[in-house]
């Protein structure tokens, strides 16, 4: 009677330790950012917050630095169920859509308080895109503001006519084209190889993508130009989402609201930082002529002409609103 008793127990014990486990959910999420990048570190507590919220029930493994997906394969990989959430730089799927390269137009957004309203007006036009490919959008981030890399001090854009020019978005591809520079696509992760090859000669990009791809060993110059003010989005799988309990829903909804101001607030630190970063390494870290400013207004002025004729009455009534908000 007491071994049977003792079988009973083994059983039932064992078949709860069955149940716990398969009430745990286990979701995979890539980025194609380093662990140091200021995005990746938000992830990160952004994910600890919602799996200690679940007390055990949501495992995420997050896989960093474009190991498991490269950047042009996430968005696909989330859409079809490789993995359930992803980051992605919008700008960099503007091919796909061109509302995803709002933020992309030269000199349209110089500062975080601008770059807060384009998000806030852009986020109902992604919304609606993402649901229709079955995602759902968690929360947004901007970049600190991209500034140029060359090996000497550039007042103008003549000066880069003809230079092998840095690319890794069809909005940054027009604007090397419209400078007459030769356009060169190359992901974050090879910018030291290219520069040192002599792939690339110059690029506009943030301070923090230049700490974290160690620009001093490549790159003499910096100077910040309030360029351009790209964002990551973060998403996830509408299914993936859905099929959770309510509870659960919420606290990964919670969870984004605070990793957006959270973000924001990790961007303006990391813009002071890594230029400073930049020039404690030894860079020269030069403040812009005003021809130099001048010359980026004007080609973002055709850009922006240009996007509009692509991205139709949405993207009319995008700048429309964008512009009245900070006039």
């Amino acid at each position: 009677m007491t071994m049977h008793r003792r079988a009973l127990l083994g059983a039932a014990g064992a078949a709860a330790l069955a149940t716990t486990a398969q009430a745990q959910t286990r979701w995979q999420m890539a980025t194609a950012y380093a662990d140091g990048n200021l995005h990746t570190r938000n992830i990160k507590t952004f994910l600890d917050e919602i799996q200690g919220a679940s007390n055990g029930r949501l495992a995420i493994q997050l896989h960093s630095n474009g190991a498991l997906l490269k950047m042009t394969e996430i968005k696909r990989g989330v859409q079809t169920g490789q993995v359930q959430m992803g980051e992605i730089l919008l700008t960099a799927y503007a091919n796909e859509d061109p509302i995803f390269d709002a933020d992309a137009l030269p000199q349209l957004v110089t500062n975080f308080v601008q770059a807060k309203k384009l998000s806030d007006l852009q986020k109902p036009y992604i919304e609606a895109r993402f649901n229709r490919q079955g995602l759902t959008l968690l929360y947004m981030v901007p970049w600190p503001a991209a500034g140029l890399y060359a090996q000497q001090e550039v007042t103008s854009l003549e000066q880069l006519r003809g230079s092998r020019f840095r690319t890794y978005s069809p909005m940054t591809n027009r604007f090397a084209q419209l400078i007459g520079a030769q356009p060169t696509l190359v992901q974050s992760a090879e910018l030291a190889q290219a520069f040192a090859t002599g792939v690339v000669q110059a690029q506009v990009t943030s301070a923090a993508t230049g700490v974290d791809t160690q620009s001093w060993d490549y790159a003499r110059v910096f100077t910040p130009l309030g360029f351009t003010m790209t964002k990551n989005a973060v998403f996830m799988s509408r299914r993936a989402l859905e099929g959770l309990p309510q509870d659960q829903q919420a606290s990964i909804r919670a969870a984004a609201a605070r990793a957006e101001t959270r973000g924001y607030e990790l961007a303006e630190a990391a813009q002071r930082e890594t230029e400073a970063t930049l020039a404690a390494r030894g860079m020269n870290v030069t403040q812009p002529t005003q021809q130099l400013l001048d010359d980026c207004a004007r080609v973002g002025r055709t850009m922006a002409d240009e996007w509009v004729t692509r991205a139709g009455d949405d993207g009319r009534r995008l700048l429309e609103q964008y512009r009245a908000s900070i006039a």
